[in-house]
């Protein structure tokens, strides 16, 4: 496939300096060794990147071990996880996976969670374990810090909310941490960071929940090397923060193109966009991008996105060769939807 723009990865490798740094420290590491059990250093890199303290961070492999380590800790028989449909798919899958009944609400038709509606869910659930995502994924929308801190307010359990891809959008629960000891936010390196392939993530929230997910986490489950490089990542601040504003702005040229092709699509501020193709079928339209080697995300199978497709931003070939290709697949010419 020579166009890929179905998993929401950085279009862009590592930028050379950290590229150099990586290759630098995996030819010093003392693989002999057992890596440090705490991750010390990349606690404390990560905990400097957001202001707060080493005790309240945990690091794990990508993301979804976060994830699967929170509901460990507070999950599991007996015990119920509310998740807001549609959202990102691994919070029930992982939630089941430990046991845990999953509780599902769900969203109005601008893909957002209404406030009064959560909070009468969870006065009649008691839930453990909330399971927010902002940006959401795979409908793009962020949740307003009101509302997060709403439902931690409400919340008798913790409130974690999945911030896969916040660094596209304008608020982050992380400023919410210090009023609320049940919010946990949940980061990874695979999308601005460019390492999807290193497969790290963190949680940032309260000691006592950083602490519980250390306890559940294998002995040793963060390699040397990915330790190492998350803290080398973490020197290359501003070549992060720059691509963030490329992305921002291909997206903006994405969906000008797609403005202009007989799709219905919807606000996103994370590094990909939902759209329905009005007058063709989901899969039929998936098809027809595959035949051209262009292939993007059918997310018709999830709760309420009946016929919906979720491009990923790309490179700018990337960019007009899915517009064009769509364009074709449409049957509206292949130069209508491309970037000007």
């Amino acid at each position: 496939m020579e166009v890929r723009l179905n998993t929401n990865e950085s279009p862009e490798p590592p930028p050379p300096e950290l590229a150099a740094e990586l290759a630098s420290i995996a030819s010093r590491l003392p693989l002999h060794r057992y890596p440090d059990r705490s991750a010390a250093d990349l606690r404390a890199a990560v905990a400097a990147h957001h202001g707060v303290a080493p005790e309240q961070v945990f690091c794990a492999n990508g993301s979804n071990e976060v994830l699967q380590c929170l509901l460990l800790a507070y999950g599991g028989s007996g015990r119920q996880a509310l998740v807001f449909e549609p959202t990102y798919a691994l919070h029930a899958h992982i939630a089941r996976l430990t046991g845990t009944e999953v509780v599902a609400g769900a969203r109005n038709a601008a893909f957002e969670i209404e406030r009064a509606g959560a909070l009468e869910l969870l006065a009649a659930t008691g839930p453990e374990v909330v399971l927010l995502c902002s940006p959401n994924n795979p409908t793009g929308n962020t949740e307003s810090p009101e509302t997060i801190a709403s439902v931690a307010a409400a919340a008798d359990g913790l409130v974690v909310v999945d911030e896969a891809y916040a660094q596209f959008a304008p608020s982050s629960a992380v400023a919410l941490l210090g009023d609320a000891p049940n919010l946990a936010v949940v980061r990874t390196f695979s999308k601005t960071w460019a390492l999807a392939g290193l497969r790290l993530g963190y949680l940032l929230a309260d000691p006592e929940v950083a602490a519980a997910c250390a306890k559940v986490a294998l002995p040793y489950h963060l390699d040397a090397f990915k330790q190492a490089a998350g803290v080398a990542a973490l020197r290359h601040v501003a070549e992060m923060d720059a691509r963030v504003r490329r992305l921002v702005e291909a997206r903006r040229r994405l969906v000008e193109g797609l403005s202009r092709l007989p799709v219905d699509q919807w606000p996103s501020a994370a590094n990909f966009v939902l759209f329905r193709p009005r007058h063709m079928a989901a899969a039929e339209v998936w098809g027809g991008l595959v035949e051209a080697s262009v292939l993007v995300r059918d997310v018709s199978s999830f709760p309420g996105l009946e016929n919906c497709l979720r491009v990923t931003v790309g490179a700018a070939e990337e960019n007009r060769r899915f517009l064009a290709a769509l364009g074709e697949v449409l049957e509206v010419g292949p130069s209508v939807g491309s970037p000007g």
